[in-house]
């Protein structure tokens, strides 16, 4: 998508953002409206504008994309009493920047249902 997708800019360094992690297929950083304690964004470093976009030839991706989480939350200290991983697909389940991301979250005791 280029320099109008938010995401994609931090990828490029080209916007500030507090980066934990940049790979050749990911980049983690601190999400600037944290709603818990840790929150973190995982993006994949090629644009896709959500999971819809995703197709068996990104299997890698993905699993890359969780295993990313895992090592996050280990780094993070939130592992052992535990974290969500959230993936809004679309408006209505509050996606609202276009570019596929984990939300990594923990910290604190977290509410089901969560929305």
């Amino acid at each position: 998508m280029g320099p109008t997708c938010l995401f994609c800019r931090i990828v490029a360094g080209e916007e500030p953002a507090d980066v934990l992690y940049r790979g050749e297929q990911l980049t983690a950083f601190h999400d600037d409206h944290p709603q818990a304690p840790v929150h973190v964004l995982i993006v994949p470093n090629e644009h896709f504008g959500s999971l819809r976009e995703v197709g068996e030839e990104d299997v890698r991706l993905l699993g890359a994309l969780f295993l990313r989480a895992q090592k996050l939350a280990q780094e993070l200290g939130v592992e052992e009493d535990g974290y969500r991983l959230v993936l809004n697909v679309g408006a209505q389940a509050g996606q609202s920047v276009q570019h596929l991301h984990l939300h990594l979250l923990g910290g604190r005791r977290l509410r089901w249902p969560p929305g």
